[in-house]
C-alpha cells in the first residue's frame, strides 16, 4: 500500500473516533468556533494542533450533572447482569478498535504506540472485571436480638459520581473509575485532562455503541476550575473520584467538605526502588527500566528514588546506564521508539530543575542529563549517581525519565530512607532472601509493594496509597466498595 493510501487510512481511523464537543445526555455538543469557547489539543511530539475542543464551564457541567441525575433511577433499576452486559460490551469494543484508540492516544499524549496498545488492553480489563464483579455485590443477613425480626444489609449505588482524570493514562484512568461506578449502578460525569480529552470522547463513542443509555456516562472538558467547583459544590454529586497531584486532591477534598461527598483520591508518590546486595542485578535492571522509563517516567507509580546497597552499587548503576543507553527516543507515530516526549514544557522544565539541582549538589550523569537533540519536549533518558537526601529528587516526584541512585549500607537504613517521605503510593525492592522479602514488604509504608517485579498494576488488585498519596482503592473487589453505600434494614413483626 502506498503512502497516500496509508495517509487516507490513518485519516479515516482518526475521524471514526475524533470528537471535539461535550457528551451530555447522549448528545454531542460541539463548539461553534468562538475563540473563547475552544482550546487546542496538541501533539506533544510535534507541537501541532490535533483538534480544537469545546471549552466547557459551569453551565455545561451542570447540564451533565442533571443528565446523570435523570438517568440514575432507570440505570440502578437494571439488574447487575443487565448493566454488566453493557459494561462488558464497552470493553470488547475497545479491544476491537485497539489500533485506532492507540493511535489517537499516542497523538495527544505522546507515548509509544506499543505502550498505547497496552493501555487500551489494560483499560478494557477494568470494564471486563467489574462487569462480572458487580454481579457479586453481595449483602448480609445478621441474626437479630429480637425473635420476630431479621437484619438485612444491602449494598446500593452511591448515586451520581464525578470523575476527574489525568493525562498520563487517558483511557485506563477513566475505565478504572467508570467500570465499577457503572457496574454498581451509578451514573457519571467525567472531566478528563485538558491535555488529553480526545481519548475520553472516543470512550464515550464506544459507550454509546455498547448500549450505555443516555445520561449514564457524560464527558465535559475545559475549564478545570469552573468544572471542578461545580462538581464539588453540587449536592446531587455524591461521590468524587480523582487521580492527580496531592495539591489538587487536597483542594478538591476541601471543596467537597460542605456536601460530605464520598471521596477516592489517587495522588502523588515518591516510589523507592531498593536493590539489596543479594539481588539478581539483571532482573533488577529489567524491572527498573519497566518501572522508571515506561511512559517517559510519567506514571504515579514509577520509581523516583533508587536505593542501592554499597556492595552492588557500582555494578547495578553501570548495568542500568548501559540498558538506558539503548532506549530509543522519538515520535512514536513515525519511529519505532521506546520513549516519547514529555507532555509539555512545564513537565520538561521540572525535569531540568531536578537534574540541575542534583548535579549542582554533586551528582554525576552516567548517561543523559539534558534535553534531547530532537528538540521540543524530548529529554534524554538519564541515570544519576552520587545522589544525596538534600536533593529535590529525594523530596519531589520528578515525573520524567531520570533515575537517581542513592547508596545505603544496611537494611534498616534502606527502609528508613524509603519511608522518609510524606507519600506512600508504591515501593519496589529486589532480593533473593525470602525472610527479607516478608520483613521489608511489611516495613515499607506504602499502599503497594512490588517484590522482584517493577510492574504491579492489574485490574484484580487494589490500587492506592497511604499517607498523602490518597484515599480509597481502585481495581479489584475492593474497588467496587468505593461506589456503594451500605443500607441496614430491620424487618420486624415477621413472626406475627
Amino acid at each position: 500500500m502506498g503512502q497516500g493510501s496509508e495517509a487516507l487510512k490513518e485519516q479515516h481511523t482518526m475521524n471514526e473516533f475524533l470528537r471535539t464537543g461535550h457528551y451530555i445526555g447522549g448528545e454531542w455538543h460541539e463548539s461553534h468556533g468562538a475563540s473563547d469557547a475552544t482550546y487546542p489539543v496538541l501533539n506533544p511530539a510535534t507541537g501541532e494542533t490535533i483538534a480544537k475542543v469545546a471549552k466547557g464551564g459551569a453551565d455545561d457541567t451542570q447540564r451533565a450533572i442533571d443528565a446523570a441525575a435523570h438517568a440514575f433511577p432507570a440505570w440502578r433499576a437494571l439488574t447487575a447482569k443487565e448493566r454488566g452486559a453493557r459494561v462488558k460490551r464497552w470493553g470488547e469494543l475497545m479491544l476491537e478498535h485497539r489500533d485506532a484508540l492507540a493511535e489517537l492516544l499516542t497523538r495527544e499524549q505522546g507515548k509509544p504506540l506499543a505502550e498505547a496498545r497496552g493501555e487500551v488492553a489494560y483499560a478494557a480489563s477494568f470494564l471486563e472485571w467489574f462487569a462480572e464483579e458487580a454481579k457479586r455485590m453481595y449483602g448480609d443477613v445478621i441474626p437479630s436480638p429480637k425473635p420476630d425480626a431479621q437484619i438485612v444489609v444491602t449494598r446500593e449505588p452511591v448515586g451520581v459520581v464525578a470523575a476527574i482524570t489525568p493525562w498520563n493514562f487517558p483511557l485506563a484512568m477513566i475505565t478504572r473509575k467508570a467500570g465499577p461506578a457503572l457496574a454498581a449502578g451509578c451514573t457519571m460525569v467525567l472531566k478528563p485532562s485538558e491535555e488529553t480529552p480526545l481519548s475520553a470522547f472516543a470512550l464515550a463513542v464506544l459507550a454509546e455503541r455498547a448500549g450505555v443509555p443516555a445520561g449514564v456516562f457524560n464527558v465535559v472538558s475545559g475549564d478545570a476550575v469552573a468544572i471542578g467547583e461545580t462538581l464539588t459544590s453540587s449536592s446531587v454529586v455524591r461521590k468524587l473520584s480523582f487521580t492527580g497531584s496531592t495539591r489538587v486532591g487536597k483542594l478538591l477534598a476541601k471543596q467537597s467538605a460542605d456536601t460530605l461527598k464520598k471521596l477516592s483520591l489517587e495522588l502523588g508518590g515518591n516510589a523507592p526502588f531498593i536493590v539489596f546486595d543479594d539481588a539478581d542485578l539483571d532482573a533488577a535492571v529489567t524491572g527498573a527500566i519497566a518501572s522508571k522509563f515506561r511512559n517517559t517516567g510519567q506514571t504515579c507509580v514509577c520509581v523516583n528514588r533508587f536505593l542501592v546497597q554499597d556492595g552492588v552499587y557500582d555494578a547495578f548503576t553501570r548495568k542500568l546506564a548501559d540498558a538506558v543507553r539503548t532506549l530509543r527516543v522519538g515520535n512514536a507515530l513515525v519511529d519505532e521508539v521506546d520513549q516519547g516526549p514529555l507532555i509539555n514544557e512545564a513537565a520538561l522544565g521540572k525535569v531540568e530543575r531536578h537534574v540541575a539541582d542534583a548535579t549542582a549538589k554533586g551528582a554525576h550523569a552516567l548517561t543523559g542529563g539534558k534535553r534531547h537533540g530532537l528538540g521540543g519536549t524530548f529529554y534524554e533518558p538519564t541515570v544519576l549517581t552520587g545522589m544525596t537526601a538534600d536533593m529535590l529528587i529525594a523530596e519531589e516526584e520528578t515525573f520524567g525519565p531520570v533515575a537517581g541512585c542513592f547508596r545505603f549500607t544496611t537494611e534498616e537504613e534502606a527502609v528508613a530512607a524509603a519511608n522518609d517521605t510524606p507519600f506512600g503510593l508504591s515501593a519496589y525492592f529486589y532480593t533473593r532472601d525470602l525472610g527479607r522479602a516478608w520483613r521489608v514488604s511489611g516495613a515499607l509504608e506504602s499502599g503497594m509493594v512490588g517484590v522482584n517485579d517493577g510492574i504491579i498494576s492489574t485490574e484484580v488488585a487494589p490500587f492506592g496509597g497511604v499517607k498523602q498519596s490518597g484515599l480509597g482503592r481502585e481495581g479489584s473487589k475492593y474497588g467496587l466498595d468505593e461506589y456503594v453505600e451500605l443500607k441496614y434494614t430491620l424487618m420486624a413483626g415477621l413472626g406475627r
